[in-house]
């Protein structure tokens, strides 16, 4: 998740540096015959935490090897575009990398595209794949990107055949400005923009002192995240703390109908919260926010199997 308020300053100097540039009636006649009973939403399947915790500790191992964070500009980013467009091209996406610039540095968008479905009505999921450079981000965003990767992998084992066509994105400089998901809006024509019926952002779905927390912008995408979790007995609230800071923003000026998930960052957790979620009010969702210890040690599994399901739920409901 992006930079908060003290950030922003420098949020919009990369922006302008970046240059930024979707009752049958019954009668006694003989009967007619049968209407065609309408198709039923394919049922979304149960995400595999456990692979999404795989996904996680190969981001975690990239860190590792690259100074310790995934940052914009960083051989650890540029090497977590790799990793992930290697196993997506392996499960039969069609990807491309989208270069911008930012900070007088190299960015890089992927966007991986899942054979079929309506070309004219595309649903997205998105999420940011940079870390700040204080750390691996695991957190934030190793697990939104794991989230929808495992996700998007799931849609290909499946061999899904959703209505509307289905597109995956993880974004670069979010950290420094939502630069990536800006350049990419800002690149499509507006007929192309009016193609995406839904934008699903997910950025930080497993911090240790979870909330459950769903965006508060479109009615029918928030219907469907909230009907998810009133079946799985878990109150949600509107997500208010991360409003306008991630890659859902440009989407949203540009028009297009956004939702997405949430778990908390640097705000405390009330005592309201903690009885209703558990956890430890009067401290923050994540105390790793943006820093070193937001590593592999530093999620909540609950929450990550929850969301990462969620994921899933809204990916199936809204293409089918």
């Amino acid at each position: 998740m992006k930079l908060s308020v003290p950030g922003r300053t420098a949020a919009a100097a990369a922006i302008a540096v970046a240059g930024l540039l979707t009752t049958t009636a019954i009668s006694n006649a003989a009967p007619a015959p049968e209407a065609a009973a309408t198709p039923k939403a394919a049922a979304a399947p149960d995400i595999s935490v456990g692979n999404v915790k795989a996904h996680l500790a190969d981001l975690q191992s990239v860190a590792d090897a690259n100074g310790g964070n995934r940052a914009h500009g960083s051989a650890g980013y540029k090497a977590s575009i790799d990793q992930l467009k290697k196993k997506l091209d392996a499960a039969g996406f069609t990807t491309s990398v989208q270069e911008f610039t930012a900070g007088g540095e190299t960015g890089y968008n992927l966007i991986a595209d899942w054979p079929g479905g309506d070309d004219g009505q595309v649903v997205m999921a998105g999420a940011h794949l940079d870390s700040v450079s204080d750390g691996p981000g695991i957190n934030d965003n190793g697990s939104g990107s794991a989230a929808i990767l495992e996700t998007a992998l799931t849609v290909a084992r499946e061999k899904y055949q959703p209505t509307k066509h289905l597109r995956f994105a993880w974004w670069g400089a979010e950290e420094i400005g939502m630069v990536g998901s800006s350049h990419y809006v800002d690149s499509l024509a507006g007929g192309d923009r009016s193609k995406i019926s839904a934008y699903l952002n997910f950025d930080m779905l497993s911090s240790p002192n979870a909330g459950y927390f769903v965006y508060d912008d479109d009615p029918t995408i928030e219907k469907t995240f909230k009907d998810y979790y009133a079946g799985k007995n878990v109150a949600t609230e509107p997500d208010d703390e991360g409003d306008g800071r991630s890659d859902h923003a440009p989407f949203q000026q540009a028009g297009v109908p956004v939702g997405g998930l949430f778990s908390g960052a640097e705000t405390t957790k009330s005592a309201e919260q903690a009885q209703k979620w558990g956890g430890t009010a009067g401290e923050a969702f994540d105390k790793c926010y943006h820093s070193s210890c937001d590593g592999v040690s530093n999620i909540d599994g609950t929450a990550l199997d929850r969301n990462s399901d969620a994921v899933a739920y809204a990916v199936w409901g809204l293409s089918s």
